[in-house]
């Protein structure tokens, strides 16, 4: 049941529609430091249709020492969201996959061949620490693929142990990851630093996908900021985004 006094939603007009589909996002209620009730997931998700959005693929963190979800507990978690959303006349396509924390438990998952939560097809969505990248995040990431899958980076230029040897970037992309910049990360939301490496990424052309990486009322706010869905479009037009094929 909604609060009465229910946050007012920013007015988007639609000025992120170029992308079609957000396919990184926390809006399972209660699973992971995302959405923390269903309430605030109708809201969230009622934003990014606002926003201009058509399609959303919501993805949970999956990292055993702090969210220790699972396969189960995450599709128990989006049929509840998505049936809530349909119940509640919510016009917007809903998907789910999760973004997994590139450690030991991973490791595991691969080895005991567990199908993974992917963003479509073979795609997934992967992270690293924002301490320190994995020592071995070149054999994780080759273990990945011979299992089949093609990871996504998730906000690679959120690391910011890499700004001081940019050529990792390159490296990355040679073991063959994706990438998936952070819309906010455009604008400085994160830092100086941050918006200087998306903006040198978007410089190389190494974005394939957009995403909001969506948690809480407060990252909604500041996707209204202009400098964020002028840039999203300029990103949109100069670069072959995958975000609409998904």
């Amino acid at each position: 049941m909604f609060s009465l006094f229910k946050k007012k939603q920013p007015d988007f007009s639609g000025n992120l529609s170029v992308l079609k589909c957000d396919m990184h996002s926390h809006l399972i209620p209660g699973i992971d430091d995302g959405s923390p009730d269903m309430d605030t997931s109708i809201q969230l998700i009622e934003g990014l249709r606002d926003a201009g959005y058509e399609k959303l693929i919501t993805t949970p963190h999956l990292m055993l020492d702090l969210f220790p979800n699972n396969r189960q507990t995450i599709m128990r978690g989006y049929e509840k969201l998505n049936a809530e959303a349909e119940k509640r006349n919510i016009n917007m396509r809903l998907q789910v996959a999760a973004e997994y924390f590139l450690d030991d438990h991973f490791d595991h998952l691969l080895q005991q061949d567990e199908p993974l939560l992917t963003i479509k097809d073979n795609l997934v969505l992967v992270e690293f620490s924002f301490a320190s990248a994995p020592f071995d995040y070149k054999e994780k990431l080759f273990a990945i693929q011979m299992k089949g899958y093609k990871p996504i980076l998730a906000h690679p230029e959120r690391y910011t142990y890499f700004h001081h040897k940019p050529g990792i970037y390159e490296e990355l992309r040679n073991a063959g990851c994706l990438f998936q910049v952070n819309i906010l990360s455009l604008s400085g939301y994160y830092g100086k630093g941050v918006a200087q490496m998306a903006e040198r990424l978007f410089k190389l052309k190494y974005i394939e996908l957009l995403g909001t990486d969506l948690h809480h009322h407060r990252h909604l706010a500041h996707l209204q900021n202009p400098a964020v869905y002028q840039k999203v479009n300029e990103i949109a037009a100069a670069l072959p985004l995958l975000n609409s094929q998904l």
